[in-house]
């Protein structure tokens, strides 16, 4: 994750939140107040995106110091995670924003988590989706590696997926491949989503570098393992649930994309403490 790149989005942020200024704290605190922040975990989670909590902060403070458990650390309630010292108006000024990002990212690695360890001892690898939040993408794919996932694409131009309603404007899986083709780059891989077994067979007659099984039962995602044979990677999405995963897993695919792991992971707790 480039923290640099980051920067002019943090700022965006906090100009949003901050607006012409902190009515209630500039009315309290005298601008030369110094205070230690402390982020609390209220639950248990994952740790994830203590370095964009620490760039909102040096927002405010250039001089910023801070301590943070690693990403990826579990975390049990009550234990600290982030904590920095600076002028009490600086921060609580930076306080809403570096929360709600670090409370998003923690609670997307902690459901990735969940989604891995049910899948301990299998080869199936779980990745992300696009069903990212706008503005957020790099963060969040960022919190799914953290959980222990895998990023599917970033962006449009990252690789070939050819879907529904692709297939349905050229009239056949094998006239939407032959017109990707044609246009193209030859080093991306070619991905299209089949709904069943017959679609799977065309795209096996088209040699597809990749078949989706889009919301296939368990039973019809083996029969489609046995039928591509190791002639194409296989990945299977829709309706992937904590309850249903390992037993997709076990039919044999090599990828499964969960969107829910950005558009509907909750958001970890964590509060921030400040001491004067």
């Amino acid at each position: 994750m480039d923290l640099l790149s980051l920067q002019k989005d943090i700022s965006h942020f906090l100009r949003e939140d901050l607006s012409t200024g902190d009515v209630t704290s500039q009315a309290i605190f005298s601008p030369d107040l110094m205070g230690q922040a402390t982020f609390k975990a209220k639950s248990s989670f994952v740790c994830a995106g203590m370095a964009i909590a620490a760039e909102v902060f040096r927002c405010r403070l250039a001089d910023l110091r801070y301590r943070a458990l690693a990403d990826g650390s579990l975390v049990q309630p009550g234990q600290e995670v982030f904590s920095c010292h600076g002028p009490v108006l600086e921060l609580l000024q930076a306080e809403r924003v570096a929360l709600n990002l670090v409370q998003r990212l923690c609670g997307i690695a902690t459901l990735t988590q969940a989604f891995v360890k049910r899948i301990e001892g299998l080869p199936a690898r779980i990745t992300d989706t696009r069903k990212t939040t706008p503005g957020l993408r790099v963060l969040e794919k960022y919190a799914v590696r953290v959980g222990g996932g895998h990023n599917h694409r970033f962006t449009l131009a990252d690789g070939v997926m050819i879907k529904d309603n692709h297939i349905a404007a050229c009239g056949s899986i094998a006239a939407a491949v032959k017109r990707v083709r044609q246009q193209a780059p030859h080093t991306l891989k070619i991905e299209v989503e089949t709904a069943n077994l017959a679609q799977v067979k065309e795209c096996l007659a088209a040699r597809v570098d990749i078949i989706m099984l889009d919301n296939m039962s368990a039973a019809a995602m083996k029969e489609a393992v046995q039928l591509i044979n190791g002639k194409a990677l296989i990945e299977a999405s829709g309706g992937v649930t904590l309850e249903n995963i390992r037993e997709i897993a076990g039919t044999g695919v090599d990828i499964i994309s969960i969107g829910a792991l950005t558009h509907s992971a909750p958001a970890s707790d964590i509060s921030m403490e400040l001491s004067i």
